[in-house]
């Protein structure tokens, strides 16, 4: 059974309070009885650190305890402790020792039985058949055979799955490798690209590093390097002198290209200087690009037209067509939270991660999308219209100039996000019927309406958190209105399916498609569609909901079919208690952000979700807990 102690961490780590041993045992899919022996050998790892509190309210982590753990863990102290630890350290070692190893004395380095060795070289020999390389035994010494690239790869995909749940740990691959100090190696490498005319990836240097570590460590065995050519002489001159500098070992010609190629495709993006713009290639991708955006503003109903973000695209997936045909994509820390915090950008991402894909004839995974979703972001922010902006009146006692005076007050506390439409300098003046969403006073007022914010003649810190507050109130009292009326529009207890017999996700898309297409709402063609969608990145947009749906926008009208499960069905990489097939007709584009969005932002909370699913049991039920959840 595979060790499940870092998600059960993960979990308890996002977690606010305490996590019941149910819920935690549902989204690990195991039994409560083994959620108590993970928490117990946890607890057994970490001595006298209280790392987690159990109570009869489930299980609570530590958080000050927690970070004293990880930071002294047994791996950091040179021990691995965990199966995925243990697999790390003997694939690393391994890879770096070509004549072989002892197993018993891995064995006793690790601390543990022959037994549980035994386990952890099978996953070891099954992520090195998977590499292109073979684990082989000869009576007690162990040895890789294969090929250099196969020994690379083998390396890179256990780095990646050992900080494959938090941002990358430097200090492992150091203590891994032995090599020097990999974090000023960093410092010096984004220096050099910076001043090279490269803007810097930061999160696509990670990857990188490891390959360095490798090539370092082989270069001081003079193990035959990897890769030829040369990639641009004068960066890796300056390459070559920074290695030099930190490792005290010189990389063959062929490690340097390999390590200079990566660098200009997985870490630097040129900046968009006159000689790029002149760029036959370039201006090739730009039309590329200007067509498929042409089209996603036509599905999403967005405005993407600005030069300036089309160029830093085209730069970008320049390099992502590079990476992709080396079989080099780069793994994204932040995809994970960007598909949950941000659905529509993550939407809009992967559509064009579709379209570049076919144009390019290229793969693009969840990580290289998330990171065209960080451009998408990143454009939309900067140009974003204050068309949901909040109104107010503000009442005062008519005063010489303390109207304006806290007009400059209240706006500077409340930012953008507030618009002040008029000040009433009388005492006696009403605070109802003025038209604006609140009323903002220096007047007491007992009792004091929803809408109405009473402040201090000059705004303490305390009144600007209170304006701030009544803003997000109003933000959110209009969002959950407009999901409100929509879902009652687009439900139907046709199309509700408590626990279906469907074992996976391609039988509850099949299962709600069908329904739909019964119902004249779609074809079989949207319904491949949706499919398609599915394959191209998991539709699971939080730990408990998966909206499932097509990029084209092609249904007859705009519904919502649900599939509700007691008990969470695996989909993608993680499991959900509820689907919401999607079918958008082209006259529903104007409800594709509200609708998708806020259904997102409703099933984010799992406390929630729980609640939703214990107090309904038909579909009478569950508009009305629906409901309740919205307005709550």
């Amino acid at each position: 059974m595979p060790d499940k102690t870092p998600q059960l961490l993960e979990h308890l780590a996002r977690a606010e309070g305490w996590v019941a041993a149910s819920e935690l045992a549902e989204r690990l899919g195991v039994s409560t009885r083994t959620v108590r022996s993970y928490v117990t050998a946890i607890k057994a790892a970490a001595g006298p650190l209280d790392v987690i509190t159990s109570s009869t309210s489930g299980y609570r982590l530590n958080r000050e305890a927690y970070a004293k753990y990880a930071a002294g863990s047994p791996r950091a102290a040179g021990t691995p402790g965990t199966p995925r630890e243990r697999v790390a350290f003997l694939g690393a070692r391994l890879a770096q020792a070509p004549e072989g190893l002892s197993a018993s004395e891995l064995a006793s380095a690790l601390f543990v039985s022959e037994t549980t060795l035994e386990s952890d070289l099978r996953r070891v020999r099954t992520l090195a058949r998977d590499s292109g390389v073979e684990l082989v035994r000869s009576g007690d010494t162990l040895r890789l055979e294969g090929r250099d690239e196969g020994l690379r790869r083998l390396i890179s995909r256990i780095f990646r799955e050992e900080t494959a749940r938090g941002m990358f740990d430097l200090g492992q691959v150091q203590e891994a490798f032995a090599v020097g100090d990999l974090s000023a190696f960093k410092t010096d490498v984004i220096e050099l690209l910076s001043a090279a005319g490269y803007t810097v990836n930061e999160l696509g240097l990670d990857g990188v590093l490891v390959h360095t570590a490798i090539a370092v460590e082989r270069s001081r065995r003079r193990m035959p390097p990897a890769g030829e050519g040369v990639v641009d002489g004068d960066l890796e001159t300056a390459l070559a002198t920074i290695v030099e500098r930190h490792f005290a070992t010189s990389l063959p010609p062929g490690e340097l290209a390999s390590l200079a190629l990566l660098l200009t495709t997985r870490v630097g993006t040129r900046r968009p200087e006159e000689e790029v713009l002149a760029s036959a290639e370039v201006a090739d991708d730009v039309a590329v690009l200007r067509r498929l955006i042409e089209g996603a503003e036509r599905e999403y109903l967005i405005d993407l037209d600005d030069e300036d973000f089309l160029l830093r695209l085209a730069l970008h997936v320049r390099n992502l067509v590079a990476r992709s045909r080396a079989g080099s994509l780069t793994r994204n820390p932040l995809a994970r939270s960007i598909k949950t915090s941000y659905p529509l950008t993550y939407e809009l991402a992967v559509y064009l991660a579709s379209e570049i894909q076919r144009e390019f004839r290229i793969t693009v995974n969840d990580d290289e999308i998330a990171f065209i979703a960080l451009h998408v972001g990143s454009h939309l922010e900067r140009h974003a219209r204050p068309a949901d902006d909040v109104t107010a009146t503000l009442v005062l006692p008519g005063y010489h100039d303390m109207g304006a005076v806290l007009r400059d007050r209240v706006e500077a506390a409340a930012g953008p996000d507030l618009r002040v439409v008029d000040v009433v300098g009388r005492t006696d003046a009403p605070l109802e019927g003025h038209g604006t969403d609140l009323v903002i006073t220096t007047l007491p007022v007992v009792p004091r309406p929803e809408n109405v914010v009473v402040v201090s003649p000059f705004p303490s810190a305390a009144d600007g958190e209170a304006i701030r507050a009544a803003v997000s109130r109003v933000r959110r009292h209009r969002r959950r209105a407009r999901i409100r009326n929509e879902l009652r529009l687009y439900l139907d207890e046709r199309l509700y399916l408590r626990n279906p017999d469907a074992a996976d996700a391609d039988a509850v898309i099949r299962l709600l498609g069908e329904r739909m297409i019964g119902l004249g709402i779609l074809d079989e063609r949207y319904l491949e569609g949706v499919l398609e969608r599915e394959r191209l990145s998991s539709t699971a947009f939080t730990e408990s909901l998966a909206v499932p749906h097509s990029m084209a926008m092609s249904a007859a009208r705009t519904a919502i079919g649900l599939a509700v499960f007691d008990s969470p069905l695996e989909w993608g990489d993680g499991r959900v208690n509820v689907v919401a097939l999607v079918a958008f007709s082209a006259e529903g584009r104007a409800a594709f952000q509200t609708v998708f969005e806020q259904f997102v932002e409703v099933f984010a909370e799992r406390s929630d979700v729980q609640r939703l699913l214990r107090d309904s049991t038909d579909f009478p039920s569950f508009l009305e807990q629906l409901a309740l959840l919205i307005d709550s």
